[in-house]
């Protein structure tokens, strides 16, 4: 009996027939909609909002970052507040997860009018092929979320960058559009920081390099309370946030710096309304 040979032709046509599943994509490699869920959100949106109903949608509360980002120990990631911070409604607190980091809450954002505009943007570690979402609790207690699915990995183990550790703590901030009296002003505040994850092998040791990032980020001007940020090592080394904040004249913007190892730092810059 002869043996059974296939044509290339056909050979292709099988292999155009199998049906992968959906969460994998051509390759093996996993894959989902910006829109799905995934197990590890269930289990900790159910934890962290427990019978409260989240409003999925881009009418609120959007996030964006890339589909794929060439280096997962920094993908940047932008939130937009479609609503202004007033008074009568505004945006009070914003969720920053990660679904599948080894601690998936990477920012918790407490947020006040002094805001002028919820609107964020910082980097993000992402250990493997993940969707990063924002959850935004209105001052009315309405929850809103939306999320991209971003395709990189290695974010929480990459090989970390030991070349200013005598400058850990260092808190600077810049005004990259200058200042907006009565307006809504955008600025970075930026912490010298390995923010070490835990999961990164020290090349030379062979061992890997204890935990040891920024836990907190407390924002005021004119010492009126901006926004406090409590974070973890899924933010990148280095955290950096841009933020606005509303000047109602000169005065004093101050950052108060905590990290795991209970350092206290603090970084200022005197802000005049006629610059």
């Amino acid at each position: 009996m002869k043996p059974l040979r296939l044509s290339r032709r056909h050979a292709l046509a099988g292999l155009a027939a199998v049906t992968l599943p959906a969460w994998a994509a051509e390759g093996g490699l996993p894959s989902a909609r910006h829109e799905d869920s995934s197990p590890e959100w269930d289990k900790l949106s159910a934890r962290l909002f427990p019978g409260r109903p989240l409003r999925a949608g881009r009418d609120v509360i959007q996030v964006a970052a890339p589909l794929r980002a060439a280096y997962g120990a920094s993908v940047p990631v932008k939130i937009t507040s479609l609503l202004a911070q007033r008074p009568e409604r505004y945006v009070k607190r914003l969720w920053v997860v990660v679904d599948k980091n080894p601690s998936p809450v990477a920012a918790v954002l407490d947020l006040t009018t002094e805001i002028g505009q919820a609107d964020f943007e910082t980097r993000l570690r992402v250990d493997e092929y993940s969707h990063v979402r924002v959850v935004g609790e209105l001052s009315d207690g309405s929850l809103h979320t939306d999320s991209r699915y971003v395709k990189t990995s290695g974010g929480c183990s990459a090989p970390p960058n030991r070349e200013a550790l005598h400058l850990i703590g260092r808190t600077m901030f810049k005004l990259p559009a200058g200042v907006k009296l009565e307006q809504p002003t955008p600025a970075d505040v930026t912490v010298v920081h390995p923010n070490d994850t835990g999961f990164e092998l020290n090349q030379q040791t062979v061992m890997y390099i204890p935990p040891h990032f920024v836990r907190s980020i407390k924002v005021s001007y004119a010492q009126r309370k901006v926004f406090d940020a409590e974070l973890d090592f899924s933010v990148s080394e280095n955290p950096t946030l841009r933020f606005n904040f509303v000047p109602h004249g000169d005065g004093e913007l101050r950052a108060e710096v905590t990290d795991s190892k209970d350092g206290h730092f603090v970084g200022t810059l005197m802000v005049s309304a006629s610059s």
